[in-house]
């Protein structure tokens, strides 16, 4: 799978379950954290950091 390709995966998946895109992209640690409170306190927080982690 191309680097492109994960990439646009990765991005449908942070729309769709935020918290697994930046797992996948970052592993256990403090975005992981940070995303589970946001996506806690309210989904769309949650969905733009994981859309800024995973495209950082």
């Amino acid at each position: 799978m191309s680097n492109t390709t994960s990439n646009i995966l990765l991005i449908i998946l942070a729309i769709l379950v935020p918290f697994v895109a930046v797992f996948l992209k970052k592993g256990f640690g403090k975005d992981l954290f940070i995303n589970i409170i946001l996506c806690i306190l309210f989904y769309v927080p949650g969905i733009i950091h994981a859309l800024w982690v995973v495209t950082k």
